[in-house]
């Protein structure tokens, strides 16, 4: 029976990681910033706690990224884009609703072949 895709299907992928995901957001001159951080739900929107200079880059874009590293050699990352909010002004927590989220990992090797991507959708929105 296949999962469908959504936030059930979101919250089932995110038992099977082991390890904590990277919050990424961008910089004032377009550079990545990641970093390690803890994650948990409230309602339909994951909830961190982020330091200052992620509060600083989301704030100013909001759109950030969440990515969970594989747990096992050969296995999938978990890829959540979403929409970052501050909770308050004077709060360093931070929910994010996610608005895609993907498996990702490289695809066996086929000689002659280009390097190729395997990826599953799990949430669509």
């Amino acid at each position: 029976m296949s999962v469908p895709i959504g936030l059930d299907r979101l919250r089932q992928e995110l038992g099977s990681y082991r390890m904590a995901p990277y919050l990424v957001t961008v910089n004032d001159d377009g550079r990545p910033h990641a970093v390690a951080i803890a994650v948990g739900w409230d309602g339909g929107a994951l909830v961190t706690r982020a330091g200052s200079r992620s509060l600083a880059n989301l704030v100013r874009r909001p759109q950030v990224t969440l990515l969970w590293p594989p747990s096992e050699p050969d296995g999938y990352s978990l890829i959540v884009d979403g929409m970052a909010s501050t909770i308050s002004p004077a709060d360093d927590r931070v929910t994010v609703e996610p608005v895609s989220a993907v498996l990702h990992r490289l695809a066996p090797p086929v000689p002659g072949q280009p390097v190729r991507s395997d990826c599953v959708s799990v949430l669509r929105r």
